[in-house]
């Protein structure tokens, strides 16, 4: 493999660690790259889609990026797929094989591990990977090195034969800073090698490769231990080192700038003997990893005496003020109380869905209907869970809504007999992982009603598009998916299958009714794009009539953050019940029309307006 020197002068550049990692992509010659998008790491395929020279793709599932990067690394090219920290899982099929195979031309996988949990359903340190797989890691603190590691991590692909996980944080994926950048160097594809000993994985040729991984494991311990991407910054206070990893090494330096510190870029596998050194120049040793203590177990189990976890966290990000309290801790001082700020008597703002957000009629619908268990999914919808819906009962992991609803079903007791069971789930996140789901429900006649939530968008991430929007990355026209086909195709009869439209409350109604009272699977694939993508066309929006409005409160149950409360007033029924009234305006320049709204508003308040400027929502392109 050849590739030619940059042609132009570097360049500064102000990059977030998702775009540093991008360019470098790009500058490496990599001619595949592959993702699912993924907060944190949605940005880097959307970046990398706008450099030409280069294939880009959303794939339909994170095992699905990582088998086409590893195919076009058989083929002698560079290959790159992205994905958060839950993408590995899904993926992990696919790399506990490929680590056994080796690669050929440079395969890099970019892991966004959420720290903190601010988009994600669990927090997971992806570092395990690494020592799992028996492949190598490394961790960029900043934008500078996400950009450096991407490149070497292929230089390292390509010397050993071997996937290179680089690990990333949501504070180095967001965060921007400096990158001096190159140009890109072509690098040729050397071609494919037919050997079916290395690449056809049955046992028989399985088995004898198995030595070459452990092999290729001591050679990494070797380079690890001569890496650059491993140092130590002197420091004059030696009354306590520190070992850091990732972002976690510029708290470090933030919060003791004195101390010295170890900063491991490659920490997998980890250069214990330098380690052992530095640790003989200090008189404590602490190891500063987010989020699990990992590291602090190797070393302590090559003998090098450390603290870590017993003093600091495993959840959560390792800021300055959390690593002065622990060292505080360790000295014996009392420790630095947090700063305590002042609340706010701010109007409080739960995460809700977009004004004329489809998914509003579907869990206004579900909220009114009883004697039901909703099984949820993850993507925008998962929204439904809160007020004034409150109409998801689970949510665990992609897909995960088809299989724990046929669970409920064959698990149902007599206390639950008569209960209906739906399973909700997005179009993305139905094509990811949720037709095997489906296809089980069919196969096993299990008594579950799906609602396919279809708006044209992977919406929670920022729109993206997929199988079923008829579009690629580029914006290219695809084939498009048939949802009510492929829903007949894995066995669930044609007459169960409803396509409705979710702004027609009363039909979408109806639907669920019907669907809920047949004892097999039947499906209901609502139809309407999402609010924020370029396929919804908004119409006249709406208003109250003050005179009208008797203060019900019906339309707030819908859930639409256009409808606002003026006030309330307490009164009594003929009954003598004492209730509240909730009196309402629509906000007119963010309303697009939808009516939902209008329809179980009793007294006809909700009429059309007559706006000076046509509202115009946001709209990702």
């Amino acid at each position: 493999m050849s590739a030619s020197q940059p042609v132009t002068a570097p360049s500064r550049l102000f990059l977030s660690g998702n775009e540093a990692v991008a360019r470098a992509v790009w500058e490496a010659g990599t001619r595949v790259a592959a993702a699912y998008p993924g907060t944190p790491s949605t940005e880097i395929l959307e970046v990398l889609a706008g450099y030409p020279d280069l294939y880009a793709e959303w794939s339909i599932n994170e095992k699905v990026s990582l088998e086409v990067a590893l195919g076009a690394s058989m083929m002698g090219a560079r290959a790159f797929c992205a994905m958060k920290h839950v993408g590995l899982n899904v993926a992990s099929d696919a790399l506990m094989t490929m680590t056994v195979t080796g690669t050929e031309g440079g395969l890099v996988i970019a892991v966004a591990d959420d720290v903190g949990m601010s988009s994600s359903q669990n927090e997971q340190d992806s570092r395990f990977w690494g020592r799992f797989a028996h492949v190598p890691v490394l961790e960029p603190a900043d934008s500078q090195e996400a950009y450096a590691m991407t490149l070497a991590a292929f230089d390292l692909s390509e010397r050993y034969r071997t996937p290179v996980i680089l690990r990333l944080t949501t504070r180095i994926c967001h965060v921007k800073g400096l990158v001096l950048a190159g140009e890109r160097r072509e690098v040729e594809p050397g071609g494919f090698q037919k050997d079916p000993r290395r690449w056809v994985m049955v046992p028989g040729n399985a088995k004898p490769r198995l030595p070459l991984m452990f092999e290729r494991e001591r050679a990494l311990r070797e380079e690890s231990a001569a890496s650059p991407l491993n140092f130590a910054v002197a420091g004059r206070d030696r009354r306590i080192g520190f070992v850091a990893t990732g972002p976690a090494f510029m708290h470090v330096r933030e919060a003791f700038p004195d101390a010295p510190v170890f900063k491991l870029g490659l920490s997998c596998p980890p250069p214990l003997e330098r380690l052992r050194i530095f640790a003989e120049t200090v008189d404590e040793l602490v190891v500063v990893e987010e989020t699990e203590p990992l590291l602090e177990g190797e070393i302590k189990a090559a003998g090098i005496a450390c603290r870590g976890k017993d003093l600091l966290p495993s959840i959560g990000e390792l800021a300055p003020d959390v690593l002065e309290r622990g060292i505080a801790r360790l000295r014996g001082e009392a420790a630095p109380e947090p700063e305590v700020v002042a609340p706010q008597q701010v109007f409080p703002r739960p995460p809700t869905m977009c004004i004329a957000c489809p998914h509003l009629g579907v869990y206004y619908t579900l909220s009114q209907m009883r004697n039901i268990v909703i099984s949820g999914d993850i993507g925008c919808y998962t929204l439904g869970a809160g007020h004034p819906w409150n109409a998801l009962d689970t949510c665990i992991s992609m897909g995960a809504s088809m299989g724990v609803a046929l669970g409920m079903d064959k698990g149902r007791g007599a206390v639950d007999a008569n209960k209906k069971i739906v399973a909700v789930i997005g179009d993305s996140t139905f094509m990811h992982m949720g037709l095997q789901g489906l296809l089980d429900i069919a196969w096993n006649r299990g008594n579950v009603t799906v609602l396919l939530l279809d708006n044209r968008a992977v919406g929670m991430t920022g729109g993206q598009d997929n199988p079923g929007t008829g579009r690629d990355l580029r914006g290219n026209e695809t084939p498009r998916v048939d949802f009510a086909a492929l829903c007949e195709a894995v066995g669930v009869r044609r007459e169960r299958i409803r396509v409705v439209d979710p702004y027609q409350l009363p039909v979408l109604f109806k639907a669920l009714r019907e669907e809920t009272k047949i004892e097999e699977p039947s499906v209901i694939i609502t139809d309407r794009p999402c609010v924020l993508i370029d396929h919804y066309t908004p119409t006249k929006p709406y208003e109250v009539i003050d005179d009208r409005c008797t203060g019900c409160g019906n339309c707030l149950e819908v859930g639409c953050p256009a409808i606002h409360v003026t006030r309330r007033e307490n009164t009594v029924k003929a009954s003598g019940k004492e209730v509240e009234l909730a009196f309402v305006r629509i906000d007119t320049a963010g309303c697009t029309g939808c009516g939902l709204c209008v329809q179980p508003c009793a007294p006809e308040a909700i009429v059309h307006a007559e706006p000076a400027v046509q509202a115009v929502p946001f709209v990702r392109k």
